[in-house]
């Protein structure tokens, strides 16, 4: 008997570690099966046509010329016209019954013939509805009807550590399937200012750009769109554009062939907390102006280099990154309410959101070096500094302003280089212009041993937030 319930516990040991390993490896099979379907195997082709010289191979005097050019075509100058193609592959989806399909603007970039493959082997050639390089997001459209349609979730109530399962066509093996879990989201990319990513370390290959990336409802929570790799290949790094992100700019493209985005016309940076203490901030947060563009929304605004933006039409900003996305996707024209932190106090601006240009270059001029005796001495920032000419001012457009000739031992403890151009000092949420070195170094000589002092400088056509730690002991 006591045999018999030894045995019995046993099993129901094993029953119950069963269970719970079940629990903690979901089964995917059944997401795979129903959502496979709306998952296509996107082609695109581009061709290229080129010229090339090619001589005939033989001169008229050879006894071979006669024989040859009878089957060799010649062309007009020896010019041989040349086509190429380049094939690249990538995934989609089906979005409605009627044919529309999102994917990654990257993998129909250029292309001048676009072909679907459904599951069931189907081939269609694709219209290209448009494209928004900004988020990588694409609208295509085949002419089929009854197709099969994903359902769509809510980015917002995506959790970190959930699973999340990709389809699509790696390295052109059409409907693969590959998991993971979200790694963290609202993640900011390098070029990438209008996308608060989903990082994922779901298996993502080339050929799998412009997939969904499901939640294990079935739902799709984001587009596949990117990797971070050193080798070419996953390395364990995905990154997926949030599907309501993607929802709204293929509505645009839809009604309008392209995207207009919101633009405050300022230059921002983050936050630190050596910037925050200069500030008068109780903590770091938000985006402070580096830079206000002449004649654009912020500067009628009445919004001013030094403000730290706080909220965008009631949404908090935990970092710099946040603004961009929430202009961006306010509709240009719109009436916003923006709260900034200015001399130690809260306040709310109106302001008419503009509408995101085309990137334009444009230079500014750069201030030639004096010519400086050797034995001139570094202030308490370790900086040799000389005041702007008339003629340097009235380049660069500006009042005041001092230049930076050399860095010297102590300075390199900053990003400030030779050419910067100091504006003015912060200190416990005062801005104070510079004008002089002798007004510059008595600035600094308030500041004590071995604390931080915080400048707005400018570089070339951008100004900046720089914050030098730990002050010499003297001038």
């Amino acid at each position: 008997m006591k045999r018999f319930l030894a045995l019995c516990s046993l099993f129901m040991v094993c029953s119950l570690s069963v269970a719970q390993s079940s629990r903690g490896l979901p089964d995917f099979t059944e997401l795979a099966e129903k959502q496979g379907a709306a998952v296509v195997n996107i082609s695109s082709t581009q061709v290229t046509r080129n010229t090339s010289v090619m001589p005939f191979p033989f001169d008229e005097n050879d006894p071979a010329f006669e024989f040859f050019k009878r089957f060799i075509p010649r062309h007009p100058g020896g010019v041989v016209p040349r086509e190429f193609e380049n094939k690249s592959l990538g995934s989609g989806f089906v979005i409605s019954a009627d044919g529309y399909i999102l994917t990654n603007a990257h993998v129909i970039d250029g292309a001048d013939e676009v072909t679907v493959r459904l599951t069931d082997k189907r081939e269609f050639k694709a219209r290209i509805i448009g494209a928004d390089k900004r988020t990588d997001v694409a609208l295509i459209r085949i002419e089929a009807t009854g197709l099969p349609v994903v359902k769509l979730a809510d980015p917002a109530q995506l959790k970190v550590g959930e699973w999340v399962v990709a389809i699509g066509s790696p390295f052109g093996f059409d409907n693969s399937v590959t998991a993971g879990i979200v790694s963290a989201k609202g993640r900011s990319l390098p070029q990438e200012n209008y996308v608060p990513f989903i990082q994922t370390d779901v298996a993502i290959n080339p050929g799998n750009s412009g997939g969904p990336l499901f939640n294990m409802r079935g739902e799709v929570v984001g587009i596949n769109s990117q990797i971070y790799s050193r080798s070419g290949g996953y390395m364990g790094v995905s990154f997926a554009i949030p599907i309501d992100v993607a929802m709204d700019i293929q509505q645009q493209l839809r009604a309008s062939g392209k995207v207009s985005r919101g633009r405050l016309g300022v230059v921002i940076q983050e936050v630190s907390k050596e910037l925050a203490d200069s500030l008068g901030l109780a903590k770091a947060m938000g985006a402070v102006i580096n830079a206000v563009e002449k004649g654009g929304p912020a500067e009628k605004a009445g919004l001013e280099p030094g403000d730290v933006i706080l909220k965008f039409d009631g949404k908090s900003l935990a970092n710099s990154a946040d603004l961009p996305r929430l202009v961006g996707a306010t509709r240009p024209g719109t009436r916003s309410v923006v709260q900034i932190w200015r001399k130690g106090a809260v306040r709310d601006v109106g302001v008419t959101v503009g509408e995101v240009f085309e990137d334009k270059s444009a230079a500014t001029p750069r201030p030639s070096r004096n010519a400086k005796p050797a034995e001139q001495a570094a202030n308490r920032l370790g900086l040799v500094v000389s005041e702007l000419t008339a003629e340097q001012k009235r380049d660069l457009k500006i009042a005041s302003g001092l230049l930076i000739e050399e860095v010297r031992a102590g300075g390199g403890r900053s990003d400030l280089r030779p050419g910067d151009i100091i504006l003015a000092v912060i200190s416990k949420g005062a801005t104070t212009e510079v004008k002089t070195v002798d007004q510059l170094n008595k600035l600094l000589a308030q500041f004590d041993k071995g604390g931080n002092v915080t400048l707005l400088v400018r570089r070339g056509e951008m100004q900046t937030f720089v914050t030098i730690k730990g002050l010499n002991g003297g001038n």
